[in-house]
């Protein structure tokens, strides 16, 4: 009797946690869609309707707003003025502290959860051997750091830089190794970033080249 009701019980919490799994990506998503909505909304229907007082303002034209200033500054992008004024913003804001930090890292984390941005900033995939029989998936950052290579390696062993990000969480470490250390892999930025974050459980298909 004893076992039937632990095979139940587990068979009751496995159903329970592949149910989890599949709702709460949608429950987080969803959540954060309307979070988005709400914010965008209230704030910038509150100044559309302080902007025009005489507009006959219609509920969900914050949210359109919200949408059509991103795909402005999406398309504002791709203009050499538009991205020279963002280098001079960011600048100005690295010069204060503590907004620096957070703006900072808001402004990283956006950039690496864009494709487009991550395919320009991580030059290519790479396995790096820690060991004999361990190898972690990377993204190579820099290919010519003079410097350091002198300093850590003598002259004339290049030490490549390589960004080595942690499953389960946004972050990771930035290393330095010798290219010996190195194998490509046939692995798009988008599939390795996806394959790492999840610790393996996507399914992406890494080889070596």
């Amino acid at each position: 009797m004893n076992n039937i009701i632990r095979q139940a019980g587990r068979a009751l919490s496995g159903t329970f946690l592949q149910g989890l799994a599949i709702t709460l990506p949608i429950t987080l998503t969803v959540a954060f869609l309307y979070w988005f909505a709400a914010v965008a909304e209230d704030f910038l229907g509150g100044l559309i309707r302080y902007l025009f007082p005489g507009l006959q303002y219609w509920t969900g034209l914050g949210i359109l707003a919200a949408i059509t200033i991103v795909f402005v500054a999406g398309i504002l992008m791709n203009a050499w003025i538009a991205r020279r004024l963002m280098r001079l913003f960011d600048a100005l804001l690295d010069r204060i502290p503590l907004v620096k930090s957070v703006y900072g890292s808001l402004r990283d984390i956006a950039m690496l959860l864009s494709n487009k941005d991550a395919q320009s900033r991580f030059k290519k995939v790479v396995a790096v051997r820690v060991a004999d029989q361990v190898q972690l998936i990377g993204f190579v950052t820099v290919e010519d750091f003079a410097a350091l290579s002198r300093a850590a390696k003598g002259p004339g062993k290049a030490a490549v830089g390589v960004y080595l990000p942690m499953s389960y969480q946004i972050g990771g470490f930035t290393v330095f190794v010798p290219e010996s250390s190195l194998e490509p892999l046939e692995m798009s930025v988008e599939d390795a970033m996806r394959f790492t974050l999840t610790a393996g459980v996507s399914g992406g298909k890494a080889e070596t080249a």
